[in-house]
Order: structure tokens, then C-alpha cells, then sequence
């Protein structure tokens, strides 16, 4: 099976500092890839190097068959790849619905773009499908509330349903369960598995090992830079150098 995201030999430093060294990743359709590893290990800079955020000094990243390397971030997300950050990146000041109506039109015409004289909450086709997806994530009696005013779980509720309003066909999640309470944490992944169980390719980067053991078909590891190991969850569970290097020596 050919796959959705290809990472070939990429190479990225700061300076004197290597971040990422020869990483190479298969990222297969319709499955969840865990991306782990310690603090510093290069994980959050190979997500920026999938959408635009930074480029490599060497290798490539294609997606399914387009290069991404010097596309902006907008053009990478009109290929079908959105990305939920570890702090929810939301409009705090608008309503729930009108987070998910933003999305859904620079999707739809490459970028935000509303005629001052029709209001945005007239629009009733961008308006239901708005609802729909914040029903979809379990917000829905919620619409007309401030973003602001949510709890964390709810604000990673109303990100996921901005980015899944634009039919993604990869879906990038940096530390998804961050700063949240355990039962916050199960919510989520069980959000996470509905939205996996739709066909919709994840790649997860996560500290938290039982959020990683719950989803994950496959995972990599990654320290100072380089990929160490990877498999599938039962596989990294007993890689002796997974556990030293990531671990401490510890069991997972």
C-alpha cells in the first residue's frame, strides 16, 4: 500500500544543533502513527516540517505524491492536511459555531473571505454544516458560547471539529491530551478512535503513553533527532532501547 505521508532522509538544524537527522517515516492510509519520544527529541520540529512550517535543509516530505517542501502552510492544508496544536489554537472571543464557519470558507475558497454585507451566520450552508460538525464532536447544545469560555477538553473538542469541517485527509496532533484531566484525557480518545474509525490518517505526537497505547497502530520513536525505533505498540513496549533512552531503563 503506497503511502499518504512519505519522509525521506530529512535533515534539519539550528545553528549548531542537528534537530532531525535522517529521518525517514511511512505514513500509511487510514491509520494512527504515534510519533514519541524525550523532550528535545526533534518531534514538534518534524510536524513543522510536514506543514510548512519550517522547511529541511535536506530530504523530502511528499503527500500522496506532492512535495511540501516550500509550500506555505494554507497550500498544504488545501492538499487535505490540518494539524491540531498542543495549545488550542481557537477565536476565543467568537461563538463556537462561528469557529467552525471560519475554517470551513478558507477551505472552501482558499482563504477567509466574506462580504461585509452578508453576515457570516446568514450563510445557512456554511451554518449547518458548522453545526454539524460541532454535534459531531459532542458540542452542540454548545454553539452559541464563547470559545473562551470553555474547558480545556471542550476548546481540543471545538479544534478538532474546525479542522475536520475541512474533510482532512490527514490529521496532525501535537500532544492532543496537554494540561488536561484524566477524564477529559478519555474523552478525547475516544473522540479520536470515532474520527480513525472513519478512515481519517492521524499522526500523533504524545507524551502520554497510555493516550499513545490506546490509539496507535504504529509508532516511532525519536531521540536527538534520529528515529531509534519503530513498530507496532507491542513491539515498543519491549524495545530495550525505547526503554533506556526514552524511559530510563523502565518498563512501559
Amino acid at each position: 500500500m503506497a503511502s499518504i505521508l512519505s519522509v525521506q532522509n530529512v535533515n534539519k538544524r539550528f545553528g549548531g544543533l542537528k534537530a532531525l537527522d535522517e529521518v525517514n517515516l511511512e505514513i500509511e492510509p487510514g491509520t494512527v502513527h504515534a510519533i514519541i519520544g524525550p523532550n528535545g527529541a526533534g518531534k514538534s520540529t518534524l510536524l513543522n516540517c510536514f506543514v510548512g512550517r519550517l522547511t529541511p535543509d535536506v530530504g523530502t516530505v511528499t503527500f500522496e505524491g506532492h512535495s511540501l517542501i516550500r509550500l506555505a502552510p494554507h497550500e498544504i492544508n488545501q492538499l487535505g492536511v490540518s494539524r491540531v496544536f498542543q495549545t488550542p489554537e481557537i477565536f476565543g472571543d467568537l461563538t463556537l459555531l462561528e469557529n467552525v464557519m471560519i475554517p470551513y470558507f478558507a477551505k472552501r475558497d482558499g482563504a477567509f473571505s466574506l462580504n461585509a454585507w452578508k453576515p457570516m451566520a446568514g450563510q445557512n450552508d456554511v451554518r449547518g454544516k458548522a453545526e454539524e460538525m460541532l454535534a459531531d464532536v459532542g458540542l452542540g447544545e454548545k454553539h452559541a458560547m464563547v470559545a473562551n469560555s470553555l474547558s480545556r477538553g471542550d476548546k481540543r473538542r471545538l479544534e478538532l471539529a474546525m479542522c475536520l469541517v475541512q474533510q482532512p485527509k490527514l490529521l496532525l496532533l501535537d500532544e492532543p491530551t496537554a494540561g488536561m484531566a484524566r477524564a477529559d484525557t478519555n474523552n478525547t480518545i475516544d473522540l479520536l478512535k470515532t474520527i480513525a474509525s472513519r478512515g481519517i490518517t492521524m499522526v500523533v505526537i504524545e507524551h502520554d503513553m497510555h493516550v499513545v497505547f490506546s490509539l496507535a497502530d504504529k509508532i516511532s520513536v525519536l531521540a536527538q533527532g534520529y528515529v531509534i525505533a519503530e513498530g507496532a505498540p507491542n513491539d515498543i513496549k519491549g524495545d530495550p532501547r525505547v526503554q533506556e533512552v526514552y524511559l530510563g531503563g523502565a518498563e512501559i
